[in-house]
């Protein structure tokens, strides 16, 4: 399946991570997959309202969190930095399927509030 939501079909994931050589391309681009497979499933799914949405999004946190020892392996981590570019992606996908008033909090956490 691809992305149809045409803002998001060739949106640039991650590139932040991608630019800063501290992050390795190899999980980024695991990082990117994710993003790829939240959009499939938002669009598979049709989250009608912001709680399914945060169903969707918690579930690829807690994916996101288990490449930290990849980027460990690596020498790297997931810290500040990239926590804030992936939550601005979430926020990107959140908007780009109107839900522009998700709370980004809430989009990259790892269970329901």
């Amino acid at each position: 399946m691809a992305i149809t939501n045409e803002r998001l079909a060739k949106h640039p994931f991650l590139r932040a991570m991608y630019a800063d050589g501290y992050y390795p391309d190899h999980v980024v681009d695991k990082g990117r997959e994710i993003l790829v497979r939240l959009c499939e499933r938002i669009e598979a799914q049709r989250p009608a309202d912001l709680a399914a949405l945060y169903r969707l999004t918690h579930g690829a946190t807690n994916e996101f969190n288990a490449l930290e020892p990849e980027f460990e392996a690596a020498g790297s981590e997931i810290e500040t930095v990239a926590r804030e570019a992936i939550a601005e992606e979430f926020w990107i996908v959140a908007s780009a399927y109107g839900f522009a008033d998700a709370d980004v909090e809430k989009l990259i956490a790892t269970r329901e509030w």
